[in-house]
């Protein structure tokens, strides 16, 4: 039978599940930057009616002070002042509203200069015309300051709307781009989705068709259950009396292995000659009761000592360099026979031959015998080898 599927079915709800956090995430995002942009569009509609409203009171302002110098009418003066006023105001908000435009903050306060320049014009053509002083008047008239305040100020609120009305074409675009993302979010997310669930839909009837089919393969396994059984049976009495005959054997070969083994250390035990078993280091393994006899120590002292700290191979004064037979020989591989030697302050007389033990191509130790062949001379200052027998 197949895997269960609803490890999978989970993983995949999971994923619709994180497919639809994403999503709403997303919307959320959007929606929220769509608020934003809706209220950046918001404001610079709001700059843009504030510029036309101070445009036109200006206007208004300037004819009504052409007409006040024309006739002198009061009612005429105060309607210019009434638009002076409505265009301070327009100008203040409009101050307020570009504060925090970058692109704006510098045009809007560039109207505050040219509008002071205009009302104090505006105001001293008023002072001189009800002054009844016709000459200042004139002057101030052909000098035409007002007038220039008026068109650097107009020039000012034409750029200040050009940049308002760009920045409104780059919202709408930007809202046109976050609501079409919002779409796209939604309908991919959906259209995921919708996948998801179809292949969860399609493992779930997978795993019933499986399931449906192992049905039927237990139903034909369990109708030759019984023969297979009965086959299997026989086959198991049949290994387990193997079995029984190997491990027999195994107990033979064990019990041989073992009467060997003992009869082997019988007989070194009954070797009448020093025999010392080495390591490969030329450390001592084990020793014989002959040489336990011999040297006088317990074998617990000798185990795991070097050779020569018990026998004494003299060296050739001819050849003082060398190297110790016993190692040679068990770095050859060679046996190496009748070599003379002493057992350390004892002066008993030696024959020693060394046999290499080996474990396949590789020596893995060695057996020294030595045979007592009489008491030694004193040794001098520079020691030989015995005499050959």
């Amino acid at each position: 039978m197949k895997d269960s599927p609803i490890p999978r079915v989970v993983v995949l709800f999971l994923l619709v599940a994180g497919v639809t956090v994403f999503v709403a995430a997303r919307a959320v995002r959007n929606v929220g930057a769509s608020a934003a942009t809706s209220d950046w569009v918001n404001h610079t509609h709001a700059v843009m009616i504030e510029l036309d409203g101070l445009r036109t009171e200006l206007r208004l302002g300037d004819g009504a002070l052409g007409a006040f110098l024309q006739s002198g009418d009061a009612a005429t003066l105060a309607a210019a002042r009434e638009a002076e006023t409505r265009a301070a105001d327009h100008l203040e908000i409009v101050q307020a509203l570009t504060a925090h435009e970058p692109p704006q903050r510098a045009l809007g306060q560039q109207l505050e200069p040219s509008f002071a320049a205009w009302r104090g014009a505006a105001h001293a053509l008023v002072a001189a015309r009800q002054a009844g002083d016709e000459r200042a008047a004139r002057a101030l008239r052909e000098a035409d300051a007002a007038g220039a305040a008026l068109r650097a100020l107009l020039l000012t609120i034409e750029k200040l709307r050009a940049t308002a009305l760009e920045l409104l074409s780059a919202r709408d675009t930007a809202s046109f781009l976050q609501a079409q993302s919002t779409r796209w979010s939604v309908w991919s997310g959906v259209t995921v989705n919708l996948f998801l669930l179809v292949g969860a839909g399609w493992l779930i009837r997978d795993d019933l068709a499986a399931r449906r089919r192992a049905h039927r393969a237990l139903q034909e396994a369990n109708a030759g259950l019984e023969t297979r059984v009965v086959a299997r049976t026989t086959e198991l009495a049949e290994t387990n009396m193997r079995l029984a005959a190997e491990n027999l054997e195994r107990r033979w070969a064990q019990q041989s292995l073992a009467h060997q083994l003992r009869y082997q250390s019988i007989i070194v035990d009954s070797i009448t000659d020093l025999v010392f078993v080495l390591t490969k280091a030329q450390s001592i393994s084990r020793v014989n009761p002959a040489v336990l006899q011999a040297l006088g120590q317990p074998e617990t002292a000798m185990i795991g000592q070097p050779l020569a700290r018990f026998v004494r191979l003299p060296i050739n004064a001819d050849e003082p360099a060398a190297p110790d037979p016993v190692a040679r020989a068990l770095k050859d591989g060679r046996e190496t026979c009748g070599l003379a030697a002493t057992i350390e302050d004892r002066l008993i007389a030696l024959r020693v031959a060394v046999f290499p033990l080996r474990d396949g191509d590789q020596v893995v130790g060695g057996v020294v015998v030595a045979h007592v062949v009489g008491s030694a001379a004193p040794a001098s200052p520079q020691r030989h080898r015995l005499p050959r027998p």
